[in-house]
């Protein structure tokens, strides 16, 4: 084999010269990749402690885990002699490009993360926000699922819920269920009250404290307002809320309470023919 071509004074030049970067290149790699689990670990073990979401601490640990072998790579370019400073610029203005790009990705991410960080509702709730109501069933950093009451699915970016209203109906563990019922004026008030102060007993699931009440609202256009108001637990609200409207009209009716529609009189005056 003929090796004539080989000059050996070059290949024992550059050895000698760049044998030592070489090696110290590949000691840097090997110690960030090492410092870079190490970060990651840590990062994602600090974060588990407290409240923040698994997902959360995950992506923190792997963004730090990416910026340490950032850090092991322009350490590397620098110890070959390599000017950085373009790099990094050049760099810099393509996570820009990328950033405006990508915008309206980012306020989803962005909003995710403080979802996840605050949880202002968690899975299985029931909320009223973005614009749609429904039962809590994903969330991850760009989206949350929603299935409605006629079990649709809804996906909402996060950007249509953090920083508006969120109504969160199923946090608290007691809800009160008000019914709104009209009586004809001509009804004895005390007789009304007697008659709708019977409705929590029969209804199930309604607590004792806080109490119920029976209340007097308004003097309407055409009828007398009243609203029975019961406590009940949170998961129950849906058969309280039933029991308690079916038993309203039902005591109602055996008091021979009426219940008006809306009505209204018009009076007609004959105008004076001289006029």
């Amino acid at each position: 084999m003929d090796t004539s071509w080989i000059n050996t004074d070059e290949i024992t030049t550059f050895a000698a010269t760049q044998g030592l970067n070489i090696l110290g290149a590949i000691l840097i790699l090997i110690l960030g990749r090492i410092v870079a689990g190490w970060a990651r670990r840590l990062t994602v073990k600090g974060l588990s402690k407290t409240s923040v979401d698994p997902m959360i601490a995950g992506f923190a640990g792997r963004a730090v885990s990416i910026l340490v072998m950032v850090f092991a790579v322009i350490a590397v370019l620098n110890r070959f002699g390599i000017q950085t400073a373009s790099i990094i610029a050049v760099v810099g203005a393509a996570g820009l490009a990328i950033g405006l790009a990508l915008q309206g990705t980012l306020t989803n991410f962005a909003a995710g993360v403080m979802l996840l960080l605050f949880r202002p509702f968690k899975i299985g709730d029931f909320v009223d926000t973005g614009g749609q109501k429904g039962t809590v069933r994903s969330m991850d950093l760009f989206t949350t699922a929603l299935d409605t009451l006629d079990n649709r699915r809804i996906i909402v970016p996060n950007s249509e819920i953090y920083g508006k209203v969120i109504e969160n109906i199923t946090h608290n563990e007691i809800r009160r269920v008000d019914v709104k019922v009209g009586t004809e004026y001509s009804a004895d008030l005390g007789k009304v009250r007697t008659a709708l102060e019977q409705v929590p007993g029969r209804v199930p699931g309604v607590l004792d404290d806080p109490a119920p009440q029976i209340f007097l609202h308004e003097l309407g256009d055409s009828s007398i307002n009243w609203q029975v108001r019961l406590w009940c637990k949170t998961g129950e609200f849906w058969d309280v809320w039933q029991a308690a409207t079916e038993q309203t009209k039902r005591v109602l009716d055996e008091a021979d309470i009426g219940i008006p529609f809306p009505q209204m009189d018009v009076h007609l005056d004959k105008l004076d023919a001289a006029a």
